[in-house]
């Protein structure tokens, strides 16, 4: 979906079908699932609550929906059929927010919320409710027409829907934390009593735990994962990055590892077993196996269009590993590398065989950690690719996991006042 996409009202996506990119249906919206903020601030929307053939409702996040169009929604086509679960800091658009007595900021008047819009924001794959449509009077449904005047108005014209600021519920505290960035958060959560941190790590969505769990040190990962749903412990092993899955599973009993393995999907149950039958600080168990990867006829124009994926961090944005078939590590042959660089001074139909580095000789998979800090200093890189014998693909060691294994083992616990030291300076 692009920029600027046009508001939703939410009542039109009600029952409306949802399919995969080969046009064909996996179930029909049920849902939306919001998730409320402190003070005024308008609700995120992290996605849909679908109902597939099979009546089981599963959640599908807006990261996963590529289009809005006219009576139809399309995703990525991959889904978690594990069945919908509702968390603390969610709240479910039909459910619980439309029929609601809500009061306009402006005269006190109370008034019953009828529909609700969304939009997607400027540059960002973030969608918010951003105006409410409310009828002075009484009571009236949502879906069926009802006396008194109506009107659209702000999110923030209204009071009645938003998180109060105090309180000390994990609910409040997520809306609280929500801007932080994982790192920061992980020190919160480091910091919390194991029973706040395991009710914080059960409201947080997959993909924001799996960011924050990388984030925390081995003793924390391991007991946030053990309260967890097996299910669920699964899903967030899948979510975060497969080096740092690996090392996490590679600290749990054989047995423990053997069932959240079983229910994990099978290529990324594979890329975990690879990964751990690696030694930890070798090139193998630090690369991640899920590089960027085209083929030798592929253009600049694709490379760019790959590296501009907001998912990947900037040091695996920061080159492209041209092979031969097939392009899911191991790849095939393993042609050269083709910085970012490179690829903003060629024009766009350029074929990225064109302008391969092929002088840069790739880690192999047993290169243990001082001669991967070496190579990393020596060619001034921020990832580097890790080949096998055959010659093949394996993955990429980005320099954040060379450093993450460098430091001190409690340089997590350490912290850094960056500006006391710069006013310092400057005094």
């Amino acid at each position: 979906m692009a920029a600027g996409a046009p508001r939703i009202f939410v009542s039109h996506l009600q029952g409306v079908a949802v399919f995969d990119p080969a046009g064909d249906q996996v179930g029909r919206v049920r849902d939306l699932v919001v998730m409320l903020r402190v003070g005024q601030r308008p609700p995120r929307l992290l996605g849909l609550v679908v109902e597939l053939a099979t009546r089981r409702r599963i959640f599908l996040p807006m990261t996963r929906v590529t289009a809005i169009q006219s009576g139809q929604i399309i995703t990525t086509g991959v889904l978690n059929v594990r069945r919908f679960e509702q968390r603390p800091t969610e709240r479910l658009v039909f459910g619980e927010l439309l029929d609601r007595r809500v009061t306009l900021t402006e005269t006190g008047e109370e008034v019953t919320v009828l529909d609700l819009s969304v939009h997607q924001l400027p540059a960002r794959r973030e969608w918010e409710i951003d105006r409410v449509f409310v009828r002075k009077g009484r009571k009236g449904s949502a879906f069926r027409r009802a006396k008194g005047e109506a009107l659209t108005v702000e999110w923030t014209a209204v009071t009645g829907f938003s998180l109060e600021e105090q309180g000390q519920g994990a609910e409040n505290l997520l809306a609280t934390f929500e801007q932080l960035r994982p790192a920061d958060l992980a020190n919160v959560l480091h910091h919390l009593s194991a029973k706040r941190r395991a009710e914080v790590a059960a409201a947080l969505d997959d993909d924001r735990l799996a960011d924050v769990l990388e984030e925390l040190p081995e003793d924390d990962q391991i007991e946030i994962l053990g309260k967890l749903k097996e299910e669920r412990a699964a899903d967030v092993l899948e979510a975060m990055d497969p080096d740092d899955a690996a090392d996490l599973l590679g600290e749990l009993p054989t047995d423990e590892q053997e069932r959240l393995l079983s229910l994990m999907q099978p290529g990324d149950a594979a890329d975990m077993r690879r990964l751990m039958s690696y030694e930890d600080r070798t090139a193998g168990g630090l690369m991640t196996t899920e590089p960027i990867v085209l083929r030798p006829d592929a253009t600049v124009a694709d490379a760019l269009a790959r590296v501009r994926n907001r998912d990947l961090s900037p040091a695996l944005a920061a080159q492209v590993y041209v092979c031969r078939p097939p392009d899911e590590t191991p790849t095939g042959k393993y042609l050269g590398t083709v910085h970012f660089q490179r690829l903003l001074r060629e024009p766009p139909p350029s074929l990225v065989s064109s302008i391969v580095d092929t002088d840069l000789q790739p880690l192999d998979p047993e290169a243990e950690l001082p001669a991967i800090a070496g190579f990393f200093a020596t060619y001034d890189m921020v990832a580097a690719p890790v080949v096998d014998e055959a010659g093949s693909l394996l993955g990429a060691v980005t320099v954040d996991d060379v450093l993450d294994h460098m430091l001190p083992e409690d340089w997590r616990e350490q912290e850094f006042h960056l500006d006391e030291e710069v006013a310092t300076d400057g005094s």
